[in-house]
């Protein structure tokens, strides 16, 4: 793993609400029972914190334009972060019309994900709620695949309600199974070593399978793939989506030999082809 401060985003999760239920979505959207939305505060205390960061601070969600206090947390990114090229958006583009003055003023097109989820027949998802302890008997595998996470190297830390994570996936895990919470979000917690954060590795990372190789699966379906404790889990936080019969249970174990097969050609990070702002939304792979 890599050190947080090595990370070339780190995001302010302002809320995990969203108009979409993907399937497989690496914020669990649709499990929860009641979505979180940041308040002002905590989203000055989250940047304040990132004093002496380097690289780029995210806006991300869920789908940030759902905030009911959107704009505000816009100017709040321009007042605290003078570098306008520091700040980062992710969006599935459903507030766009509403607020792209907003958008434009605060954050460079460069930086500006317009993750488009409009073409049904486009989107894979890798499962992130099959329990690498549940398929994986061999501890040492398992821990092998965890600390070569493709996550933690590609993408991000996060600061929710609950505190900072080094993996922005460990965050939303956090969110939905009651969890502890993450880090005191002040200054200088990013500078954390993985010996730093193991901690959180060690609780998160063995109930999650963004490391395992694994077939993806559409985004388009109306079922996760979860694993028997992660359903178990699930149903005591009332998921929505378990209720509803909207899980498919994963029960089988995997070999060294079989992650090595699904490991050829594994591109778990390429969910569909994306669009970076341009002033004519021009697509990107």
């Amino acid at each position: 793993m890599i050190p947080i401060y090595e990370m070339k985003t780190i995001h302010i999760e302002v809320t995990n609400a969203c108009n979409l239920r993907c399937a497989n979505c690496t914020r669990f959207v649709g499990h929860h029972v009641k979505p979180f939305f940041m308040d002002l505060d905590t989203v000055r205390k989250g940047i304040e914190s990132l004093e002496g960061y380097k690289y780029g601070i995210g806006l991300m969600g869920g789908e940030p334009t759902l905030h009911p206090q959107f704009e505000e947390i816009c100017k709040i990114f321009q007042e605290m972060i003078p570098d306008k090229s520091k700040r980062q958006f992710w969006t599935n583009g459903y507030g766009w019309k509403k607020y792209e003055k907003i958008i434009l003023e605060t954050f460079e097109p460069k930086n500006i994900v317009y993750n488009d989820h409009s073409n049904p027949a486009v989107g894979w998802h890798q499962p992130l709620l099959i329990a690498a302890k549940d398929v994986i008997d061999d501890e040492e595998l398992m821990w092998e695949l965890i600390d070569d996470c493709w996550i933690q190297r590609r993408w991000s830390a996060s600061i929710t309600p609950k505190g900072a994570f080094f993996c922005e996936v460990a965050a939303a895990q956090d969110i939905l199974f009651n969890g502890p919470g993450g880090y005191p979000v002040e200054k200088g917690w990013w500078r954390k070593t993985p010996v730093e954060f193991r901690d959180q590795v060690e609780r998160y990372c063995p109930n999650c399978s963004a490391a395992i190789p694994l077939p993806r699966e559409s985004s388009h379906v109306d079922y996760d793939t979860v694993s028997k404790t992660i359903a178990e889990k699930l149903e005591k936080v009332g998921s929505p989506k378990i209720l509803k019969n909207k899980v498919r249970i994963f029960d089988r174990k995997l070999t060294r030999e079989e992650i090595e097969k699904y490991k050829e050609n594994w591109t778990p990070w390429s969910h569909r082809p994306f669009k970076q702002y341009t002033p004519d939304l021009i697509e990107y792979c």
